[in-house]
């Protein structure tokens, strides 16, 4: 397939810096296709540091890219859902087109990077995540990220990242920047025997932003939703934004783990959660997932593992 040997090509250096970045802005132009995206998808986990844990995990991930500057909802509720029991294998990386990603975030607050599998696993054990910072996992990109960085956009690898979690996750929530993407995404998915949910708002969001409509394929269908189907009240994007740096994007996530946040702030929080938690276990149904997000959080169990994941590191 070609787009899974064109970034095989990349990865290995075989492109100039000027090929590479005229190639990675082509998608800025035209839309990627579902072979393209599931030849670079392949072509990335095929060259990646494969990780294996003994749970079932799931990750919770964004495409990034909605331009948005919303606070770090997906990482946040990647510890709420440790804490309501479902292990979590978080990929992530610096933030690209956004002030904080959960690399940038996390490293904030003091945690080392590892690829080491016996110290993801130990973290695992103890606060029920780990997280895997991209380029640790994916070394054949070392080529691409400083370009990526130059150019400060959306690239196709913000579609990408979700798709190349290197623990192979079996349960995935994924949110993306349009509904054409979600489309293409939810066919790869259904076809991947993966526990699965992706997300997109309406109004642009690449997570359910309780500020309208959502849409939302998964192992059931497809399905259009409001804030209210979900026991949330409609908000305003200016309840979600995030900090215009890191320190103000990690004062903000401190602030909700410590119960500080605002109401809306927590709604969005236990909404991606709750979405998470009925992907892995749609049998027990949304409204129990949504009552286990909301005790996480409030009860400060989410806190708990924060602490726990940062002491591991």
């Amino acid at each position: 397939m070609t787009a899974h040997r064109v970034l095989v090509d990349l990865a290995t250096g075989k492109y100039n810096p000027s090929q590479t970045a005229a190639f990675m802005t082509v998608y800025m132009m035209r839309s990627i296709t579902v072979d393209e995206l599931q030849g670079f998808r392949d072509a990335m986990l095929e060259l990646c540091l494969r990780m294996n844990f003994d749970h079932p995990v799931i990750d919770v991930c964004g495409t990034g890219g909605d331009s948005k500057n919303t606070f770090n909802i997906s990482t946040l509720s990647a510890f709420v859902i440790a804490a309501a029991g479902q292990p979590v294998a978080k990929h992530g990386n610096y933030g690209v087109s956004s002030a904080c990603g959960s690399s940038n975030l996390l490293e904030y607050f003091g945690y080392k990077f590892t690829n080491d599998a016996d110290a993801l696993k130990r973290s695992l054990d103890r606060a029920n995540i780990c997280f895997m910072h991209a380029p640790l996992f994916h070394p054949a990109m070392k080529n691409v990220a400083p370009i990526r960085r130059e150019l400060g956009v959306k690239t196709f690898f913000n579609m990408l990242g979700p798709m190349v979690n290197p623990a192979f996750p079996d349960r995935q929530l994924v949110g993306v920047f349009n509904l054409e993407l979600a489309r293409k995404f939810g066919y790869l998915y259904q076809q991947s025997g993966k526990q699965y949910m992706i997300l997109h708002s309406l109004d642009g969001y690449d997570e359910v932003s309780l500020t309208g409509p959502y849409k939302y394929y998964f192992n059931g269908g497809e399905q259009i939703a409001e804030p209210a189907d979900l026991g949330f009240a409609q908000r305003s994007p200016a309840d979600l934004r995030g900090g215009d740096t890191i320190e103000e994007s990690a004062r903000i996530f401190l602030n909700i783990l410590e119960g500080k946040g605002t109401e809306a702030q927590n709604d969005a929080v236990i909404a991606n959660a709750a979405m998470a938690l009925y992907c892995a276990n749609q049998e027990r149904g949304l409204e129990d997932a949504i009552v286990r997000a909301r005790e996480a959080l409030v009860s400060g169990k989410a806190l708990e593992k924060f602490k726990r994941f940062l002491e591991n590191s």
